[in-house]
């Protein structure tokens, strides 16, 4: 583990980590999965448990997939291209995002205070930062968020889709964005909110995981590979003396 301060580049998550998208996201997912419950008959409740558990940092079919089997529900895979409507893993998937794309145009996005004073700090010191998230909305939550610009390069959904790039938990996004900036691993820092996006840095050895706590729990994210776990990243910001705070 090195410090952050000796980290050439810093690779954030979005969704938890620069942005309180993930609660849009637990929202739209909450919503989307109670009624696949109801309509296949299970009477269990869907919750925030099953939303960190099964879906949290994985790309979005696959979390479809994954907490319809955690139930016993089995769906045929689909095609990308099925509307909202459909019975299958990408129509719940792509139904979630409708319901994500409502929430964000009625509500809008602010990044958390904390993260914007340590983007800040790095963009002082020069320090390259790149945007990796899962989710094939991290453009247009940036670009909500006002804030696009200040990352050298996002990896993405899209982008994953695009150019045959494994999600998390694989280390595969972040170890194409440390080649974007130029960096290698293990100068980088990860930060991330998701145990499978922890583990991912963790198994792309790069030299400082950061978990930040924003529900899941600090003992999960260490056990999944975390060097340290923030409540928040504004804890990471040096003060004057060049001090962590």
């Amino acid at each position: 583990m090195i410090p952050l301060a000796q980290c050439s580049a810093v690779l954030f998550d979005l969704d938890g980590v620069v942005t309180p998208t993930a609660e849009v996201h637990m929202k739209a997912w909450a919503a989307v999965f109670q009624g696949v419950l109801t309509t296949h008959g299970d009477p269990e409740p869907y919750g925030d448990d099953d939303y960190f558990a099964y879906v949290d940092g994985k790309p979005r079919y696959e979390g479809v997939q994954s907490m319809l089997i955690s139930r016993g529900i089995q769906l045929p895979w689909g095609d990308a291209g099925d509307a909202p409507e459909a019975d299958t893993v990408c129509g719940v998937g792509n139904r979630k995002n409708s319901v994500f794309e409502s929430i964000l145009e009625r509500d809008g996005v602010a990044p958390y205070p904390g993260t914007m004073r340590l983007i800040e700090q790095l963009e002082a010191r020069s320090v390259p930062m790149a945007v990796v998230s899962s989710s094939k909305n991290a453009r247009p939550v940036l670009r909500a968020a006002r804030i696009i610009e200040r990352f050298q390069t996002v990896v993405d959904g899209v982008t994953a889709v695009e150019e045959g790039i494994a999600g998390k938990p694989a280390p595969d996004m972040f170890l194409t964005a440390a080649k974007r900036l130029g960096v290698p691993a293990a100068a980088a820092a990860v930060l991330e909110d998701a145990i499978s996006g922890v583990a991912a840095g963790a198994a792309g050895d790069f030299g400082l995981v950061v978990g930040v706590n924003r529900g899941v729990g600090a003992d999960p994210l260490l056990v999944a590979g975390a060097d340290i776990v923030v409540d928040d990243l504004d804890e990471l910001v040096e003060d004057s003396k060049g001090e962590a705070r």
